[in-house]
Protein backbone atom coordinates (compact mmCIF):
# COMPACT_ATOMS: atom_id res chain seq x y z
CA UNK A 1 0.00 0.00 0.00
CA UNK A 2 1.54 3.48 -1.08
CA UNK A 3 1.73 5.02 2.61
CA UNK A 4 4.67 6.17 4.16
CA UNK A 5 3.54 5.07 7.72
CA UNK A 6 1.74 3.25 10.00
CA UNK A 7 -0.90 4.18 12.66
CA UNK A 8 0.96 2.76 15.40
CA UNK A 9 4.87 1.25 15.28
CA UNK A 10 7.61 0.44 17.72
CA UNK A 11 10.75 2.18 18.73
CA UNK A 12 14.50 -0.27 18.50
CA UNK A 13 13.89 0.52 22.52
CA UNK A 14 10.66 -1.38 22.33
CA UNK A 15 9.08 1.60 23.09
CA UNK A 16 5.50 2.08 21.28
CA UNK A 17 4.55 5.28 18.79
CA UNK A 18 1.18 6.34 17.35
CA UNK A 19 0.38 9.33 15.48
CA UNK A 20 -1.99 11.74 17.91
CA UNK A 21 -5.01 11.65 15.64
CA UNK A 22 -6.30 14.86 17.84
CA UNK A 23 -3.94 16.96 16.10
CA UNK A 24 -4.89 15.69 12.36
CA UNK A 25 -5.05 16.88 9.81
CA UNK A 26 -3.36 20.55 10.87
CA UNK A 27 -0.22 19.03 12.63
CA UNK A 28 1.39 15.52 12.43
CA UNK A 29 2.45 14.91 15.93
CA UNK A 30 3.77 11.53 17.31
CA UNK A 31 3.07 10.49 20.82
CA UNK A 32 5.48 8.25 22.17
CA UNK A 33 3.99 5.15 24.96
CA UNK A 34 6.55 4.02 27.83
CA UNK A 35 3.92 2.14 30.09
CA UNK A 36 0.51 0.93 30.30
CA UNK A 37 -1.16 4.06 31.67
CA UNK A 38 0.21 5.88 28.78
CA UNK A 39 -1.68 3.59 26.46
CA UNK A 40 -4.98 3.84 28.32
CA UNK A 41 -4.75 7.35 28.06
CA UNK A 42 -4.27 7.30 24.42
CA UNK A 43 -7.48 4.82 24.02
CA UNK A 44 -9.67 7.18 26.72
CA UNK A 45 -8.48 10.30 25.41
CA UNK A 46 -9.14 9.08 21.45
CA UNK A 47 -5.18 9.93 20.33
CA UNK A 48 -6.18 7.10 18.72
CA UNK A 49 -9.15 5.36 17.60
CA UNK A 50 -10.90 2.39 15.52
CA UNK A 51 -11.98 -0.35 17.15
CA UNK A 52 -8.74 -2.57 15.23
CA UNK A 53 -6.30 0.44 16.92
CA UNK A 54 -7.74 -0.26 20.16
CA UNK A 55 -7.13 -3.64 20.35
CA UNK A 56 -3.60 -2.85 18.95
CA UNK A 57 -3.18 -0.31 21.48
CA UNK A 58 -4.16 -2.28 24.06
CA UNK A 59 -2.41 -5.57 23.09
CA UNK A 60 0.63 -2.98 23.44
CA UNK A 61 -0.10 -2.06 26.34
CA UNK A 62 -0.13 -5.15 28.11
CA UNK A 63 3.17 -5.76 26.15
CA UNK A 64 4.43 -2.56 28.28
CA UNK A 65 2.37 -3.71 31.70
CA UNK A 66 4.87 -6.73 31.95
CA UNK A 67 8.14 -4.77 31.01
CA UNK A 68 7.30 -2.66 34.25
CA UNK A 69 6.45 -5.26 36.38
CA UNK A 70 9.84 -6.73 35.53
CA UNK A 71 12.02 -3.80 35.43
CA UNK A 72 10.29 -2.09 38.94
CA UNK A 73 9.87 -5.59 40.27
CA UNK A 74 6.14 -4.83 41.14
CA UNK A 75 3.95 -7.67 42.79
CA UNK A 76 1.99 -9.73 40.36
CA UNK A 77 -1.48 -7.58 41.06
CA UNK A 78 0.39 -4.84 39.29
CA UNK A 79 -0.49 -6.53 35.73
CA UNK A 80 -4.45 -7.54 36.98
CA UNK A 81 -4.21 -3.91 37.33
CA UNK A 82 -3.02 -3.32 33.99
CA UNK A 83 -5.90 -5.29 32.44
CA UNK A 84 -8.72 -4.17 34.71
CA UNK A 85 -7.75 -0.33 33.68
CA UNK A 86 -7.11 -1.05 29.91
CA UNK A 87 -10.51 -2.83 29.84
CA UNK A 88 -12.38 0.07 30.89
CA UNK A 89 -10.97 2.35 28.41
CA UNK A 90 -13.41 2.53 25.66
CA UNK A 91 -16.74 0.57 26.28
CA UNK A 92 -17.95 -0.36 22.93
CA UNK A 93 -15.17 -1.46 20.68
CA UNK A 94 -15.32 -5.26 20.98
CA UNK A 95 -11.71 -5.40 19.40
CA UNK A 96 -10.30 -3.71 22.74
CA UNK A 97 -11.67 -6.96 24.70
CA UNK A 98 -10.43 -9.35 22.16
CA UNK A 99 -7.27 -8.52 21.73
CA UNK A 100 -7.00 -8.05 26.30
CA UNK A 101 -7.91 -11.64 26.14
CA UNK A 102 -6.11 -12.92 23.05
CA UNK A 103 -2.90 -11.50 25.52
CA UNK A 104 -4.18 -13.04 28.54
CA UNK A 105 -3.65 -16.37 27.17
CA UNK A 106 -1.00 -15.76 25.34
CA UNK A 107 0.83 -15.11 28.76
CA UNK A 108 -0.76 -17.90 30.50
CA UNK A 109 0.68 -20.48 28.18
CA UNK A 110 4.27 -18.53 28.38
CA UNK A 111 7.80 -19.34 30.38
CA UNK A 112 9.27 -15.85 28.80
CA UNK A 113 6.76 -13.41 29.97
CA UNK A 114 8.15 -10.28 28.36
CA UNK A 115 8.74 -12.05 24.50
CA UNK A 116 5.66 -13.09 24.54
CA UNK A 117 3.99 -10.43 25.24
CA UNK A 118 6.32 -8.58 22.66
CA UNK A 119 5.47 -11.27 19.96
CA UNK A 120 1.98 -11.52 20.33
CA UNK A 121 1.04 -7.88 20.28
CA UNK A 122 2.88 -7.78 17.17
CA UNK A 123 1.20 -10.28 15.74
CA UNK A 124 -2.04 -9.23 16.21
CA UNK A 125 -0.87 -5.91 14.54
CA UNK A 126 0.48 -7.82 11.42
CA UNK A 127 -2.74 -10.01 11.34
CA UNK A 128 -5.06 -6.93 11.44
CA UNK A 129 -3.01 -5.27 8.31
CA UNK A 130 -3.78 -8.49 6.24
CA UNK A 131 -7.31 -8.74 7.04
CA UNK A 132 -7.95 -5.41 6.16
CA UNK A 133 -5.99 -6.01 3.01
CA UNK A 134 -8.74 -9.18 2.54
CA UNK A 135 -11.84 -6.69 2.76
CA UNK A 136 -10.45 -4.67 0.22
CA UNK A 137 -10.10 -7.58 -1.88
CA UNK A 138 -13.86 -8.92 -1.28
CA UNK A 139 -15.16 -5.84 -1.11
CA UNK A 140 -13.43 -4.52 -4.64
CA UNK A 141 -16.44 -6.21 -7.15
CA UNK A 142 -19.00 -4.47 -5.53
CA UNK A 143 -17.25 -1.09 -6.73
CA UNK A 144 -16.38 -2.81 -9.89
CA UNK A 145 -20.00 -4.17 -10.61
CA UNK A 146 -21.15 -0.52 -10.52
CA UNK A 147 -18.28 0.92 -12.28
CA UNK A 148 -19.04 -1.47 -15.11
CA UNK A 149 -22.44 -0.24 -15.29
CA UNK A 150 -21.90 3.19 -15.22
CA UNK A 151 -19.72 3.56 -18.46
CA UNK A 152 -16.61 5.17 -17.11
CA UNK A 153 -18.44 7.74 -14.87
CA UNK A 154 -16.98 7.98 -10.85
CA UNK A 155 -18.72 5.77 -8.71
CA UNK A 156 -20.03 7.75 -5.66
CA UNK A 157 -19.65 6.06 -2.25
CA UNK A 158 -20.90 7.89 0.93
CA UNK A 159 -19.48 7.01 4.17
CA UNK A 160 -19.41 7.95 7.92
CA UNK A 161 -16.71 8.55 10.08
CA UNK A 162 -13.49 7.00 9.84
CA UNK A 163 -12.73 3.54 9.45
CA UNK A 164 -9.94 4.33 7.01
CA UNK A 165 -6.16 3.04 7.98
CA UNK A 166 -5.69 6.04 10.21
CA UNK A 167 -8.56 3.83 12.70
CA UNK A 168 -6.91 0.44 11.62
CA UNK A 169 -2.92 0.09 11.19
CA UNK A 170 -2.94 0.33 7.16
CA UNK A 171 -5.34 -0.47 4.22
CA UNK A 172 -8.66 0.65 6.50
CA UNK A 173 -11.94 -1.44 6.48
CA UNK A 174 -13.95 1.05 4.04
CA UNK A 175 -11.15 2.52 2.65
CA UNK A 176 -9.53 -0.76 1.52
CA UNK A 177 -11.91 -1.57 -1.21
CA UNK A 178 -11.44 1.96 -2.30
CA UNK A 179 -7.93 2.32 -2.11
CA UNK A 180 -7.88 -0.73 -4.14
CA UNK A 181 -10.27 0.44 -6.90
CA UNK A 182 -8.34 3.54 -7.81
CA UNK A 183 -5.20 1.26 -7.70
CA UNK A 184 -7.07 -0.70 -10.54
CA UNK A 185 -7.93 3.05 -12.64
CA UNK A 186 -11.22 2.96 -11.00
CA UNK A 187 -13.11 6.42 -11.17
CA UNK A 188 -13.98 6.62 -7.42
CA UNK A 189 -15.37 9.45 -5.76
CA UNK A 190 -15.99 9.54 -2.09
CA UNK A 191 -18.86 11.94 -0.15
CA UNK A 192 -16.89 12.29 2.91
CA UNK A 193 -19.41 13.13 6.11
CA UNK A 194 -17.94 15.66 8.47
CA UNK A 195 -19.06 13.19 11.41
CA UNK A 196 -19.97 15.63 14.22
CA UNK A 197 -19.18 15.83 17.30
CA UNK A 198 -15.64 15.49 17.17
CA UNK A 199 -14.94 15.39 12.89
CA UNK A 200 -13.30 12.43 12.48
CA UNK A 201 -14.50 12.37 8.86
CA UNK A 202 -13.86 16.06 8.10
CA UNK A 203 -10.35 15.75 10.28
CA UNK A 204 -9.51 11.90 9.36
CA UNK A 205 -10.94 11.17 6.54
CA UNK A 206 -10.56 13.61 4.64
CA UNK A 207 -7.24 13.89 5.66
CA UNK A 208 -5.86 10.39 4.40
CA UNK A 209 -8.37 10.50 1.13
CA UNK A 210 -6.16 13.65 0.23
CA UNK A 211 -2.88 11.56 1.11
CA UNK A 212 -3.83 8.70 -1.61
CA UNK A 213 -5.35 10.92 -4.40
CA UNK A 214 -8.75 9.60 -3.93
CA UNK A 215 -11.44 12.04 -5.23
CA UNK A 216 -13.63 13.36 -2.05
CA UNK A 217 -15.91 15.70 -1.19
CA UNK A 218 -17.00 16.85 2.46
CA UNK A 219 -20.50 17.19 3.34
CA UNK A 220 -22.14 18.22 6.47
CA UNK A 221 -23.85 15.43 8.50
CA UNK A 222 -27.37 15.81 7.40
CA UNK A 223 -26.55 15.76 3.47
CA UNK A 224 -26.49 12.19 2.68
CA UNK A 225 -30.13 11.82 2.50
CA UNK A 226 -30.61 14.82 -0.36
CA UNK A 227 -27.83 12.80 -2.39
CA UNK A 228 -29.53 9.58 -1.83
CA UNK A 229 -32.73 11.22 -3.56
CA UNK A 230 -30.94 12.52 -6.24
CA UNK A 231 -28.97 10.04 -7.65
CA UNK A 232 -25.81 11.13 -6.59
CA UNK A 233 -24.69 8.19 -4.00
CA UNK A 234 -23.92 4.51 -5.63
CA UNK A 235 -23.16 2.63 -2.27
CA UNK A 236 -22.45 3.45 1.22
CA UNK A 237 -19.80 1.58 3.44
CA UNK A 238 -19.77 2.44 6.76
CA UNK A 239 -17.56 0.52 9.48
CA UNK A 240 -18.50 -1.12 12.57
CA UNK A 241 -16.70 -1.55 16.21
CA UNK A 242 -19.17 -3.66 17.46
CA UNK A 243 -21.60 -6.45 15.21
CA UNK A 244 -24.22 -9.32 17.18
CA UNK A 245 -24.63 -12.30 16.26
CA UNK A 246 -27.89 -11.33 14.17
CA UNK A 247 -25.56 -8.91 12.20
CA UNK A 248 -27.08 -5.59 14.32
CA UNK A 249 -23.68 -2.77 14.06
CA UNK A 250 -22.99 -0.04 16.54
CA UNK A 251 -20.82 2.33 14.50
CA UNK A 252 -20.64 6.02 15.32
CA UNK A 253 -23.91 8.30 15.85
CA UNK A 254 -25.52 9.09 12.82
CA UNK A 255 -25.15 5.84 11.09
CA UNK A 256 -28.29 4.35 11.94
CA UNK A 257 -29.74 7.58 9.93
CA UNK A 258 -27.54 6.65 6.94
CA UNK A 259 -28.57 3.31 6.98
CA UNK A 260 -32.46 4.52 7.08
CA UNK A 261 -31.87 6.97 4.04
CA UNK A 262 -30.20 4.07 2.07
CA UNK A 263 -32.82 1.55 2.41
CA UNK A 264 -35.76 4.53 1.42
CA UNK A 265 -33.48 5.09 -1.81
CA UNK A 266 -33.02 1.44 -2.61
CA UNK A 267 -28.81 2.04 -2.22
CA UNK A 268 -26.75 -0.80 -1.37
CA UNK A 269 -25.83 -0.20 2.45
CA UNK A 270 -22.73 -2.39 3.42
CA UNK A 271 -20.70 -2.75 6.64
CA UNK A 272 -16.60 -3.56 6.18
CA UNK A 273 -15.29 -5.19 9.43
CA UNK A 274 -12.91 -7.36 10.46
CA UNK A 275 -14.20 -10.69 12.25
CA UNK A 276 -12.87 -9.63 15.36
CA UNK A 277 -15.25 -7.03 15.53
CA UNK A 278 -18.31 -10.12 15.81
CA UNK A 279 -19.55 -10.32 19.35
CA UNK A 280 -21.70 -13.63 18.50
CA UNK A 281 -22.31 -13.35 22.80
CA UNK A 282 -24.83 -10.56 21.68
CA UNK A 283 -28.19 -11.17 19.85
CA UNK A 284 -30.28 -7.54 20.19
CA UNK A 285 -27.37 -4.91 19.59
CA UNK A 286 -30.34 -2.31 20.75
CA UNK A 287 -30.61 -3.41 24.05
CA UNK A 288 -27.48 -5.33 24.50
CA UNK A 289 -24.44 -3.18 23.34
CA UNK A 290 -23.39 -0.59 25.68
CA UNK A 291 -22.95 2.71 23.74
CA UNK A 292 -20.40 5.32 25.18
CA UNK A 293 -21.46 8.42 26.28
CA UNK A 294 -19.14 11.12 26.28
CA UNK A 295 -17.66 14.73 27.58
CA UNK A 296 -20.91 17.39 26.82
CA UNK A 297 -17.93 19.68 26.16
CA UNK A 298 -17.23 18.10 22.91
CA UNK A 299 -20.83 19.35 21.08
CA UNK A 300 -20.78 22.47 23.03
CA UNK A 301 -17.08 23.18 21.39
CA UNK A 302 -15.53 22.80 17.98
CA UNK A 303 -11.79 22.68 17.59
CA UNK A 304 -10.28 23.95 14.27
CA UNK A 305 -7.45 26.20 12.66
CA UNK A 306 -7.98 29.72 13.17
CA UNK A 307 -6.98 32.25 10.33
CA UNK A 308 -3.72 33.22 12.66
CA UNK A 309 -2.85 29.42 12.07
CA UNK A 310 -3.36 28.52 16.17
CA UNK A 311 -5.44 25.43 16.60
CA UNK A 312 -8.36 26.26 19.50
CA UNK A 313 -12.10 25.80 20.37
CA UNK A 314 -14.54 27.45 19.80
CA UNK A 315 -17.97 27.71 21.95
CA UNK A 316 -21.10 27.42 19.45
CA UNK A 317 -23.56 27.59 21.71
CA UNK A 318 -24.82 29.31 24.90
CA UNK A 319 -22.15 28.59 27.76
CA UNK A 320 -24.60 27.14 30.34
CA UNK A 321 -26.73 25.16 27.66
CA UNK A 322 -26.27 21.06 28.46
CA UNK A 323 -25.26 18.94 26.02
CA UNK A 324 -25.78 15.15 25.21
CA UNK A 325 -22.95 13.40 23.45
CA UNK A 326 -23.96 9.38 22.50
CA UNK A 327 -21.03 8.26 20.93
CA UNK A 328 -22.48 5.63 18.83
CA UNK A 329 -25.65 4.10 17.88
CA UNK A 330 -26.94 0.63 16.60
CA UNK A 331 -28.05 -0.18 13.06
CA UNK A 332 -30.77 -3.17 12.77
CA UNK A 333 -29.78 -5.95 10.68
CA UNK A 334 -32.53 -5.79 8.04
CA UNK A 335 -31.14 -2.35 6.61
CA UNK A 336 -27.32 -3.88 5.99
CA UNK A 337 -27.02 -5.10 2.37
CA UNK A 338 -24.67 -7.31 3.72
CA UNK A 339 -21.31 -7.79 5.70
CA UNK A 340 -17.66 -7.42 4.20
CA UNK A 341 -15.17 -9.80 5.81
CA UNK A 342 -11.97 -10.91 5.62
CA UNK A 343 -13.45 -14.41 4.03
CA UNK A 344 -16.14 -12.35 1.70
CA UNK A 345 -19.30 -10.92 1.57
CA UNK A 346 -22.12 -12.29 3.70
CA UNK A 347 -25.56 -11.59 4.61
CA UNK A 348 -26.15 -9.48 8.00
CA UNK A 349 -27.45 -12.83 9.99
CA UNK A 350 -26.56 -15.14 11.92
CA UNK A 351 -26.81 -17.87 9.28
CA UNK A 352 -24.93 -15.54 6.77
CA UNK A 353 -22.36 -14.51 9.81
CA UNK A 354 -21.54 -18.46 10.63
CA UNK A 355 -21.28 -19.56 6.46
CA UNK A 356 -18.14 -17.81 6.85
CA UNK A 357 -17.15 -18.67 10.07
CA UNK A 358 -18.55 -22.05 11.30
CA UNK A 359 -16.47 -22.06 13.93
CA UNK A 360 -17.89 -19.04 15.78
CA UNK A 361 -20.78 -21.28 16.45
CA UNK A 362 -18.85 -21.02 19.72
CA UNK A 363 -16.77 -18.19 20.97
CA UNK A 364 -13.94 -17.36 18.81
CA UNK A 365 -11.94 -17.41 22.09
CA UNK A 366 -12.64 -18.22 25.62
CA UNK A 367 -11.75 -15.73 28.28
CA UNK A 368 -8.45 -17.51 30.19
CA UNK A 369 -9.92 -16.88 33.59
CA UNK A 370 -12.59 -19.58 32.41
CA UNK A 371 -10.32 -22.35 31.44
CA UNK A 372 -10.17 -24.91 34.22
CA UNK A 373 -6.02 -24.76 33.99
CA UNK A 374 -5.97 -21.04 34.51
CA UNK A 375 -4.78 -21.49 38.37
CA UNK A 376 -2.48 -23.54 37.68
CA UNK A 377 -1.02 -21.46 34.38
CA UNK A 378 -1.41 -17.93 36.16
CA UNK A 379 0.91 -19.18 39.51
CA UNK A 380 3.79 -18.90 36.74
CA UNK A 381 3.31 -15.39 36.46
CA UNK A 382 6.02 -12.88 37.84
CA UNK A 383 5.14 -12.47 41.41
Amino acid sequence: MSTNFRTIWTTPERDIEVIDQRQLPHEFVVVKLKTYKDADLAIRSMTVRGAPLIGATAAYGVFLAVRELIEKGHQGAFLDEAFSTLRASRPTAVNLFWALDRMQAALDEADDFLEAAWNEANLIVEQDIETCRLIGVHGLPLIEAIAAQKNGAPVNILTHCNAGMLGCIEWGTITSPIYQAVQKGIEVHVWVDETRPRNQGANLTAYELTKHGVKHTLVVDNTGGHLMQHGMVDLVIVGTDRTTRQGDVANKIGTYLKALAAKDNNIPFYVALPSTTLDMEINDGLREIPIEERDQNEVKYVIGKSAAGKIEPVLICPETTPAANYGFDVTPARLVSGLITERGICAASEEGILSLFPERVFKMYEPASKRPEYARKKAKRPT
